[in-house]
């Protein structure tokens, strides 16, 4: 079997197709906490690994679970992050009140989830899975499933500094920037907030309010597992939604495998309805609009909806608008739909500029698809790729309390008619394209490979394993101290006992020649 695992494997390197699996496995996918986006990433590679013969579980917090002969989702129904619920609009009011949110829910989800008859099910069998793959961010409330189990992690938004520290990666805040609140690093003080950041985020999350508390309740109904970060410690690879085509680059482990738009595809054929429209936009080209899967169109206030009305009024292009009901007074020039196939619309060569709300996936649907964007973050990480967008050159970002009509029509009129931003991210386009491999397949092999290898240990770095003290040397350090101290000390009294010597025999000579 090893024999002809290793032919596959040549075959595989000559041929550039990944070969066939040694075997069926079963993996098991958690994301308890997570939003549409979350899931969006985890369903490609749970159809791609469906499809090449395993067996898939899922345990998430959609309303929706997936229909696949390979997949079997299960979804847990809590009330607590379902996100249908949310008013993103009133986040922007106190944006604080978003992490208020986990210090209450996470606690009462973590005593909630594993009561519950389909999840303690699930997790009765668990040791029947040959790998586990957790959503790692806002989900240490899985680990338990992942004790004593291979076990990888897939980081949603891309690189977070926190999780790549226990991979033992610290990265350095002088020039990576804290993932959801940009700062300027141009200046000390900006680095300086920026280092205050990383440290606080990280111990507040970890140490302080969030995880602690899951662990409070974990142990409570689980007393013989580790604590949850020493499992978290247990991840054999992450694969990361960030490639540096589109993200800064970093220094990574080989634990850590940049897969960042494997979600993204060729177009499909449209529908006719919206072929028809795009066709027929002439070389004033057609904008497409969307705010993404969560915030619902009818959250909108309307003080905002009315001015992209009458900006669009302005406007000599198509609009394709993605919302959620009917609107009175759009003119003639904009089509609205109550969903739209994003992806195939973006490849669509008519469609001149994409207006988002920033969402990480829809940034890089942009620039897989080469459509500049004009970005409207609402929250979290969205503002962070608005501004990425704007200083990489291919595209605009607007805040939704300046926001005005002239706003607007001038940030459209700029991004399409200065060539800048349409060459910058067809530069951007081609570097994401041009990979060894599709990010998919890279992230099937990893996933494969993990199971092969049993856990994968030699993937794993020694720094993984350092305390803080240790990765900082601050023990050794202190040692370093604590000798150049006792030597000056040794010195200070060696010199002292000298200089006695020195001026006790002098004066004794004085002394006798004062006698004679």
């Amino acid at each position: 079997m090893r024999s002809l695992l290793f032919l596959l494997l040549v075959l595989r390197w000559t041929s550039g197709e990944l070969p066939p699996p040694e075997r069926s496995y079963k993996i098991l996918m958690v994301l308890p906490v997570s939003s549409h986006s979350h899931r969006n990433v985890f369903l490609p590679l749970a159809k791609a690994l469906a499809e090449r013969g395993h067996k898939i579980e899922m345990l998430s917090n959609t309303n929706k679970p997936i229909v696949h002969p390979g997949i079997h989702e299960i979804a847990h129904n809590l009330p607590e992050f379902d996100v249908s619920t949310l008013n993103l609009f009133d986040t922007r009011k106190e944006p604080e009140g978003s992490f208020y949110l986990f210090i209450d829910a996470m606690p009462k989800f973590a005593r909630k989830i594993y009561h519950l008859p389909q999840v303690k099910e699930l997790y009765a069998r668990r040791k029947e899975f040959d790998l586990v793959i957790a959503d790692h961010m806002f989900n240490e409330v899985a680990y338990p499933f992942a004790y004593e189990l291979p076990f990888m992690t897939i980081a949603t938004p891309g690189m977070d500094y926190r999780q790549s520290a226990v991979l033992g990666n610290v990265l350095n805040p002088a020039y990576v920037p804290n993932f959801l609140l940009p700062t300027s690093l141009d200046t000390v003080f900006g680095r300086l907030k920026n280092t205050f950041l990383h440290i606080f985020t990280a111990i507040h999350w970890r140490l302080w309010k969030i995880v602690p508390s899951v662990q409070k309740e974990i142990s409570a109904q689980f007393p013989d597992l580790p604590p949850l970060l020493d499992i978290e410690r247990n991840q054999s690879l992450t694969l990361l939604n960030s490639h540096f085509s589109m993200d800064m680059p970093v220094p990574l482990l080989p634990s850590q495998i940049e897969v960042g738009g494997l979600h993204c595809r060729p177009a499909k054929p449209l529908p006719e309805d919206i072929k028809s429209w795009l066709d027929g936009a002439g070389p004033e080209g057609a904008i497409y609009f969307s705010l993404g899967s969560v915030a619902r169109g009818d959250s909108m206030p309307s003080k905002y909806r009315d001015m992209l009305v009458e900006a669009f009024k302005r406007l000599n292009h198509r609009i394709l608008w993605k919302f959620e009901r009917d609107i009175e007074g759009v003119s003639d020039n904009v089509m609205i739909k109550k969903w739209l196939p994003q992806q195939d619309i973006l490849a669509h060569p008519n469609v001149k500029l994409f207006i988002t709300h920033g969402g990480l996936l829809s940034l890089q649907e942009s620039c897989y698809h080469g459509k500049p964007v004009l970005a409207l973050p609402i929250f979290g990480d969205q503002e962070k790729n608005g501004i990425k967008a704007q200083t990489s050159g291919f595209g605009l970002w607007l805040v939704w309390e300046e926001l005005t009509v002239e706003k607007i029509t001038e940030s459209v009129q700029e991004i399409i008619e200065n060539p800048r931003y349409s060459e910058t991210i067809s530069s951007v386009s081609r570097c994401l394209k041009d990979q060894l491999n599709p990010p998919l397949e890279r992230a099937i092999f990893w996933t494969e490979y993990v199971v092969r290898h049993k856990g994968a240990p030699r993937l794993r770095s020694p720094g993984a394993s350092l305390s803080w003290v240790e990765y900082l040397l601050l023990d050794v350090l202190a040692l370093f101290f604590l000798i150049v101290v006792t030597v000056l000390l040794v010195v200070r009294w060696t010199v002292k006992k000298i200089l006695r010597a020195v001026f006790t025999k002098s004066k004794a000579k004085n002394a006798k020649k004062k006698n004679q």
